[in-house]
């Protein structure tokens, strides 16, 4: 069993419920008025403006204090705040393959432990064997379980809860039947070819996706006689997200990732994890989040596809119990999403969309990339160089990127050529 610490990575999930307080100008959570007392913004709030109403005035004063308070501000009334970072933890490689997808590449399943953890973490890591060393990554959470990712009979097989539509499964839980049923989401041969290492584990690992939260990481960090997330705890997309830091955690130590290029991807509400592990940790050099829609990267003030109330009416655990007082009254939000995508300045955004995707409004994610350009550039660097979204088909590869297909909410091959041309472009040059 291998066993380090993580590293001193700046680990802002963890730390950043306490961080705001210590510096002057930016708000802290026990600032934050009760949502009933928040003032109406019909449109957009300014992320260059503080909760005080002052103007950000420099990129330090974005880095030291609106960026905290920020963060701050979506942990507090949308997504939750999560535990600390465990202050270590243990990978164990079960299986390899040398020689898998017909000696292409090196596949590894690592289980990853940590202090708290309901279950191992299943990372499916899959590495090219030619090219370039160290590979650069995508990361991303599956559906399903690894085994539906690559049709490969020494996959492991999830044993706890999976939706009843995935392939394979009977009464919940999957079988032999579901290996490589999700291939065509999760092309892997073809990211091995273009040089791009991929690594992935199911939801379920860290919580499955259900209005309950008994079977998941949550009660493993309950305070004595807890028995639910308090109302600005954490609720499943931030555990998804505080999940994917652990696999961050060890990718960063795996000799054969480049720590320095690992994008992250997810697809629907796992493209919203994707967003806000980018936002939060300085660790993911690019995010792609795809077709992500509210909650994630569509306006909350929009009125095109899913809302705000219909989103926490259908899956009340994925935010914290604070989130739904919005209600009818988005106007009342300190933030929109546009806030989340400036987060992750300066580092690349591409925000995918499918034009019959209209639930997830692929109108509004380009006008939230609009309203978080004025921070990229506000931080010397290019923003998104398109004014109108672009003919169909066609990749806007600026900092901050947009592209819209032709077809419906899915995630395909010809979706991750477009994904690793955009990160050809935008990833930083290669570790020495």
């Amino acid at each position: 069993m291998r066993r380090f610490q993580t590293r001193a990575f700046p680990l802002i999930l963890a730390a950043l419920t306490a961080l705001p307080s210590a510096l002057p100008g930016a708000a802290s959570a026990q600032d934050f008025p009760p949502v009933d007392q928040l003032p109406s913004q019909p449109g957009p709030p300014d992320p260059l403006v503080m909760f005080d109403g002052q103007r950000v005035t420099s990129p330090e004063q974005w880095r030291s204090e609106r960026r905290p308070e920020l963060i701050a501000l979506f942990q507090h009334y949308m997504y939750g705040t999560t535990p600390p970072s465990p202050n270590h933890i243990e990978a164990k490689i079960v299986r390899v393959n040398r020689q898998a997808l017909g000696g292409k590449a090196t596949k590894k399943e690592v289980e990853i432990t940590f202090p708290g953890a309901a279950r191992p973490i299943s990372l499916l890591v899959v590495v090219p064997n030619d090219g370039e060393r160290p590979a650069p990554a995508f990361l991303g959470l599956n559906f399903c379980g690894n085994h539906t990712v690559m049709d490969d009979p020494s996959i492991a097989i999830p044993q706890m809860w999976v939706y009843d539509n995935c392939p394979g499964c009977q009464d919940n839980r999957a079988t032999e039947a579901g290996r490589g049923g999700h291939v065509g989401r999760w092309p892997i041969e073809q990211c091995i070819d273009r040089g791009y290492a991929v690594a992935t584990f199911y939801t379920g690992d860290i919580d499955p996706d259900t209005p309950q939260f008994a079977d998941g990481i949550h009660p493993n960090f309950y305070k004595p006689g807890q028995t639910e997330p308090g109302k600005h705890e954490w609720g499943t997309i931030a555990a998804w997200a505080w999940g994917l830091q652990r696999a961050l955690d060890y990718l960063v130590t795996d000799e054969a990732i480049d720590s320095s290029r690992i994008a992250v991807m997810g697809h629907s509400r796992c493209g919203k994890t994707a967003l806000l592990v980018g936002a939060l940790d300085d660790r993911v050099a690019l995010v792609i989040p795809n077709q992500a829609g509210c909650g994630g990267t569509s306006p909350s003030r929009g009125d095109v596809g899913e809302s705000v109330t219909r989103i926490n009416t259908s899956f009340p655990h994925w935010f914290s119990d604070t989130f739904p007082e919005f209600n009818g009254r988005e106007d009342r939000l300190p933030f929109d999403q546009h806030s989340l995508i400036a987060l992750v300045a300066p580092r690349p955004v591409l925000l995918s969309n499918a034009q019959e995707d209209t639930w997830a409004d692929p109108e509004g994610q380009f006008r939230m990339l609009q309203a978080a350009d004025p921070v990229y550039r506000f931080l010397g660097v290019e923003g998104l160089k398109a004014d109108a979204m672009p003919e169909l088909g066609k990749l806007v590869d600026s900092r901050l990127g947009y592209y819209i297909r032709p077809g419906e909410h899915s995630v395909t091959p010809e979706d991750w050529k477009v994904f690793m041309d955009f990160a050809d472009k935008n990833l930083p040059p290669a570790s020495e």
